[in-house]
């Protein structure tokens, strides 16, 4: 049995680590729940017992043999808090940008990468939501024939964007003005999602971009992506072009993915069935279809892919990566 905390305990993410944790019968001795001074004093309910909300602070910190430290509590607390925690002999598994491309900090999906967990120093990195669920189908083409070139072009939901990101999608629906994105995001897409960066991208698309050549541990790979921000509740969708190096036969990708732990295979166009974030909302899975050749190059191959961005992207993958480090005694 382990003592769990969990780092941003009252957001989003932070809840559902809680559900997650839960569902998945985690071998919890005690948990300890932490957030912001302004959130200190709230309860939660896990396993229908209540817990208290403390201020995150080293006080609060040092005398509970913490085992696991599940964050989702912005950047700035992670940069601050997560090496007090490791110093206090807690593995550390961030949900934030802090430490993703920190080349002392392994950054993982456990269907993809598990054997990188070994050379942790106390903090490893959970991928960005849009990453993770990209990562499991391109894995598996990258094993199987090599991947010279990767296209994303994301559809990303307004729960990416946090409270206010529904908010303003709730409250745009009424009529009213944005407060967290710079127009109105109902009825409407935003190629945009965080900061520009002098080279025209977007902070989210060199995310992309350079989580995927650490994950995959290839730093030549060649990738770009677009992504935008669009008028969902819940659940990213990618349309993911790939060129391989090898020559594939369609069906052989289909059986590949039909049997890959983590990918839920819906592509059925006679029966007009593909993944939709309606349909993935709440669920575990990484949905793929849509899959057909790109005839304009040699080895070309469209995928879309589907996932729960808070679920799957987030604190299931986190909740993944801890029972990894259970399974390898840590």
């Amino acid at each position: 049995m382990y003592n769990v905390a969990i780092v941003g305990a009252t957001g989003n993410v932070g809840r559902k680590f809680l559900e997650i944790l839960e569902e998945r019968n985690f071998p919890i001795k005690n948990l300890y729940l932490f957030a912001s001074k302004r959130s200190a004093g709230l309860k939660l309910s896990f396993k229908g017992n209540e817990y208290l909300v403390e201020e995150t602070s080293e006080e609060n910190i040092k005398n509970k043999r913490i085992n696991f430290a599940l964050f989702s509590a912005g950047g700035d607390v992670s940069l601050k808090f997560s090496p007090i925690f490791s110093s206090y002999g807690a593995v550390v598994i961030d949900n934030s940008s802090a430490f993703r491309m920190d080349k002392n900090v392994p950054l993982v999906v456990p269907e993809v990468n598990p054997e990188d967990i070994k050379w942790h120093k106390g903090i490893i990195a959970n991928p960005n939501c849009s990453t993770i669920q990209a990562m499991i189908p391109l894995k598996v083409l990258l094993d199987n024939y090599g991947i010279k070139r990767i296209v994303y072009s994301t559809y990303q939901a307004v729960s990416g964007a946090g409270v206010q990101g529904i908010s303003d999608l709730e409250e745009g629906l009424k009529g009213n003005a944005p407060k967290k994105f710079p127009y109105p995001i109902a009825g409407n897409c935003l190629p945009h999602i965080d900061v520009f960066l002098e080279n025209g991208y977007t902070k989210e698309e060199i995310k992309m971009i350079e989580e995927t050549k650490k994950i995959l541990h290839n730093s030549n790979l060649k990738i770009t992506a677009t992504a935008v921000r669009v008028p969902v509740l819940n659940s990213h969708s990618e349309s993911i072009n790939v060129e391989l190096e090898k020559p594939f036969e369609l069906n052989d990708i289909f059986n590949l993915f039909n049997n890959t732990k983590g990918i839920t295979l819906c592509d059925d166009t006679s029966n007009v069935k593909y993944p939709t974030p309606l349909m993935t909302s709440g669920k575990d899975g990484v949905f793929v279809g849509r899959i057909r050749r790109d005839f304009s190059i040699d080895n070309g191959l469209n995928l879309w892919v589907v996932a729960d961005n808070i679920r799957k992207g987030a604190a299931l993958n986190a909740v993944q990566i801890a029972e990894l480090l259970i399974g390898s005694d840590m």
